[in-house]
């Protein structure tokens, strides 16, 4: 991988270093856009090496430099402003952008930063996140709460032509779109969360088992599986960024999101520390009850450790449920999310009209010179090194090996498909090549 290596020894350490918290009044300004390309280099780095089996030095460096809580500040910051403030920048009447893309790299800073977590979670060093560990657990309960809740939607929206659309419409249609792939990003590094369930804090656990429940959470995402649906009676999983068709041959076979949450329950209800804090009752029995159904000979076949579950759950069957408590009289309580909202109370629609004159409004100029920094982060060639499998038709979903000439952006396995494509892809097709022409 030496040629697409994107950073040189020691480059990472200084952008590592570098990381640092931005107010919400300065998200999308040329410091924060700066640090954006920094985290976007820093994540296919991180995938770069885990590709090359290099070790995970971008991992042990945020670890190293204690940067945890501050990516942890920083997702909630965002989410925040995604919640707050971009709904009220979209209403504002004056606000009529020819190019969405600065504002969209603000809404897609929280998926950058939840992937990077995820790498860092993943070699159970939950104890580097230090006391924001509880604001990330809220965190991803939010996430997986509006998951569930969306369950009737059938997943996240599916990209609809539209003669009339303006540009904030369709950023507003991707920010739905990037929200329900976010959940289920958040929903992989609760799972990691869960693992070093041993060694986290009383107040960890309480929030986790008490104040948020998480494994009635998590029996509501099985029965729901949002990450599944059927179309024209065919089994459809989202995966790597799309829907696509499971063969019947394929069908037994367990998702990895679904992997996710039974590792997750797993860990939340045979863990000695979580049993000996997680009140069991009536509700919460009721609730745990229902894993029965799922729990399988295939699906133990795949998973043999749930037979430990299987047998708890027959035990659980036989016990009278437990009336509510709560041991903790003092307790350590998350601080990001009430800080932020305290700090900012009142300023929202003053920070959105501060951001459309001296953020996302820029001029020609400014574009230019931000489209050159966008095509050095964004390497075309590390780009397809890093995509987690082939590209896929823009039209049908077969295995592509064409991409669109003009700009470079869409894919398709034949000319025809193209061709029939093209008065959906014709309206992004032509601004994203003359942007490019502009670097």
């Amino acid at each position: 991988m030496g040629d697409l290596e994107l950073l040189l020894p020691g480059e990472a350490d200084v952008l590592v270093r570098g990381l640092r918290s931005f107010p919400l009044l300065e998200m999308g300004s040329g410091g924060w856009n700066q640090q954006h390309e920094n985290l976007e280099k820093l994540n296919m780095q991180a995938i770069l090496d885990a590709t090359a089996s290099q070790g995970e030095p971008i991992q042990e460096l945020l670890v190293t430099h204690g940067k945890v809580p501050t990516l942890v500040e920083e997702l909630i910051a965002v989410e925040m402003w995604k919640q707050k403030v971009f709904p009220v920048l979209c209403r504002l009447q004056d606000f009529t952008p020819q190019n969405t893309f600065p504002i969209y790299m603000v809404v897609h800073h929280e998926a950058s930063i939840i992937n990077l977590l995820e790498t860092v979670f993943f070699h159970k060093v939950c104890e580097s996140a230090e006391d924001t560990v509880l604001d990330l657990v809220d965190y991803c309960h939010r996430k997986l709460t509006l998951l569930v809740a969306r369950t009737g939607r059938s997943g996240p929206p599916e990209e609809e032509e539209s003669q009339h659309s303006t540009p904030m419409q369709e950023l507003q249609k991707q920010a739905e779109l990037m929200e329900f792939e976010i959940a289920l990003k958040a929903l992989s590094v609760l799972r990691y969360i869960t693992d070093c369930v041993d060694s986290l804090s009383l107040s960890t656990l309480s929030r986790m088992l008490s104040t948020h429940n998480l494994p009635c959470l998590l029996v509501e995402l099985l029965e729901h599986s949002p990450w599944s649906r059927r179309e024209g009676g065919k089994l459809q999983r989202f995966e790597g960024g799309r829907w696509q068709t499971v063969a019947p041959s394929e069908q037994p076979k367990l998702s990895k999101l679904d992997g996710q949450v039974w590792i997750a329950l797993y860990n939340l209800l045979l863990s000695p520390e979580a049993q000996a804090r997680y009140c069991l009752t009536s509700f919460a029995k009721g609730q745990l009850l229902k894993l029965r159904a799922f729990l399988t000979d295939t699906l133990l076949d795949q998973l043999p450790h749930l037979a430990d579950l299987q047998g708890f759950l027959a035990r659980l069957a036989l016990a009278e449920p437990q009336p509510p408590k709560k041991d903790l009289v003092f307790e350590q309580i998350p601080e990001i999310w009430e800080r932020l909202e305290r700090e900012n109370k009142g300023k929202w629609k003053a920070i959105a009209k501060h951001q459309l004159r001296h953020v996302f409004s820029p001029s020609e100029q400014d574009l230019r010179q931000q489209a050159r920094r966008w095509a050095d982060t964004y390497r075309l060639d590390v780009l397809e090194a890093v995509a987690p499998e082939r590209p896929h038709c823009a039209y049908c979903s077969a295995e592509a090996s064409k991409r669109c000439s003009r700009c470079q952006k869409e894919w398709y396995c034949c000319r025809e498909c193209q061709v029939k494509h093209w008065e959906k892809h014709g309206k992004s097709c032509v601004p994203a090549a003359q942007g490019d022409r502009a670097k």
